[in-house]
């Protein structure tokens, strides 16, 4: 039986991260809406992470549970709110910081005889994010780390193996986080650190021969790293069953179709390659708004998916690379679920076919770990994140053959360059974006007006939140070069340094 660890969720904008931290450690969990706790009953949970939320415990509207239906032999670590919902319904105090208390604070009193505290010392940095603060603690907890400005920074009980930390060990500035998470993970639950890409890839193709038996599957593939892998771990499970359909909507990178296409019959899938460029530009023709776009190719999208799939004969199953922040439920203010997640919307209603999504279990890391093991390419594994409509997001107005020729040109050089200075790696995502404005520039001792083009480089772990990538000014400068001078109809280049909060990644 896999064991796995149960993380409520309260609302925090880190709740992901917390699971990503306890899958580092090589151990199964998941998240769930603080409203699932019946969950934490099954066999095959071990522990139990409630975690931070936008409310105060005192508030009405704040979201609780009946800690008394969490067994009494369940470890439980609370974090920030979580930590100060336990004490407060236990008895203890919470109340308003006399500051808010964010950012940066180091460990001035530390109780080494406490298994979450195993090798933490004072000195070691931690990060705070809160309002309110815990001033006294329930009967029979105690204080086991402190911080200069906040006195209960943790407290155990551990006659009923609960814990709270004030601070957030998920956080990458938290010097000793994954030190915290690991005594409880591993050393107060007992998870065995077996979660791994080899062991996801056996159980899942086992569990896929079991779920699909002779049926036959088809897929939309995008290029992308997630249904690539699901479509490599499927064949790996069903072999000919599966038959992969990749539409070009005529906003794919340069070159991109026939490459990827070459990719994917090296890796022995059977893939249906369909150009529906024209339908896409046609229906695109004179369309300025964002979301009208983006409706309109995932809209022309299931159409031309759903008449490539009716020429197959005896299909049951759609399968889809939906991973698992694509599933995570959203909770409102309310406690009501408020996103439900399909990767291609429609479509299995619409074919009346069943959903498989063999990867709805992993991070965008693990997917590539997984990839990883799989044997596939290098290139496939580590490409870059890249929006569903393609270019025709990065283009601001409206979309013409024309203009998506210019931006695949700009696009390569600064993709190509970001390969060949080894720079590529190093960003999370990258693009070039076409500009709805022209302007003056003199070329060859001649008055220009023609084209700008941005170009957009984050770095990130998850694209939550992301940060603009600070490349060398060198690189910058003949990236700049090449495509002022290559590319016909462009005459000035701009870089983008919005970080993700306020701006987004993609401009559209």
């Amino acid at each position: 039986m896999r064991q796995k660890i149960i993380i409520l969720d309260f609302g925090s904008q880190t709740t992901q991260l917390i699971a990503r931290r306890v899958r580092e450690l090589n151990v199964y969990c998941e998240i769930l809406p603080y409203n699932r706790q019946e969950a934490v009953n099954a066999p095959d949970v071990i522990g139990v992470i409630l975690s931070g939320s936008p409310f105060s415990v005192y508030d009405p509207a704040a979201f609780k549970i009946d800690l008394g239906a969490i067994p009494s032999d369940m470890p439980v670590l609370g974090i920030c709110y979580g930590a100060q919902f336990m004490a407060y319904r236990n008895g203890g105090k919470v109340e308003p910081a006399p500051s808010r208390e964010y950012g940066r604070a180091h460990l001035n009193h530390v109780d080494a005889n406490d298994p979450l505290m195993k090798d933490i010392h004072p000195g070691m940095q931690v990060w705070m994010s809160h309002g309110d603060t815990i001033t006294a603690l329930p009967d029979n907890f105690k204080i086991i780390a402190s911080t200069e400005d906040v006195a209960i920074g943790a407290y155990a009980d551990t006659t009923m193996k609960r814990w709270g930390v004030q601070f957030h060990p998920e956080v990458h500035h938290s010097q000793c986080g994954m030190d915290i998470l690991r005594n409880f993970v591993v050393d107060i639950c007992g998870a065995r650190q077996d979660w791994n890409a080899d062991a996801f890839i056996d159980s899942t193709v086992a569990a896929l021969r079991s779920q699909l038996g002779d049926d036959k599957v088809v897929l939309g593939l995008s290029g992308g790293v997630d249904s690539s892998v699901a479509a490599v771990l499927l064949n790996r499970a069903i072999g000919h069953n599966l038959t992969c359909i990749f539409v070009d909507h005529g906003m794919l990178r340069k070159n991109e179709f026939n490459q990827v296409m070459a990719d994917y019959q090296g890796l022995g899938l059977n893939v249906i390659g369909v150009d529906a460029s024209a339908k896409f530009f046609a229906d695109l023709a004179g369309v300025t708004d964002p979301e009208k776009k983006r409706k309109i190719i995932g809209r022309d999208f299931i159409e031309v998916f759903d008449e490539e799939a009716h020429k197959l004969k005896d299909i049951k199953w759609l399968a889809q690379g939906t991973i698992y922040p694509d599933c995570i439920e959203s909770l409102s203010i309310t406690g009501t679920v408020i996103k439900s997640h399909h990767n291609v919307g429609g479509l299995p209603e619409k074919m009346n076919l069943k959903l498989c999504e063999p990867l709805r279990l992993l991070f965008k890391d693990e997917v590539r770990a997984v990839g990883h093991q799989l044997g596939m390419p290098e290139r496939l594994i580590k490409r870059h994140p890249f929006p569903g409509p393609g270019l025709a997001v990065r283009i601001l107005g409206d979309i013409t053959p024309e203009k998506v020729a210019v931006l695949q040109e700009a696009d390569d050089i600064f993709i190509q360059g970001l390969r060949d200075s080894g720079l590529y790696d190093q960003v999370w995502q990258a693009g070039a974006i076409l500009l709805p404005v022209q302007s003056v520039g003199v070329m060859g001792d001649e008055r220009t007006y023609e084209r700008a083009v941005a170009l957009r480089a984050v770095t990130s772990t998850d694209a939550m939140t992301a940060d603009w990538a600070h490349l060398p000014y060198e690189f910058l400068a003949r990236v700049s070069n090449d495509i002022i001078n290559k590319v016909r109809g462009v005459n000035r280049v701009c870089y983008d340094i919005s970080s993700k909060p306020p701006a987004t990644i993609e401009w559209e």
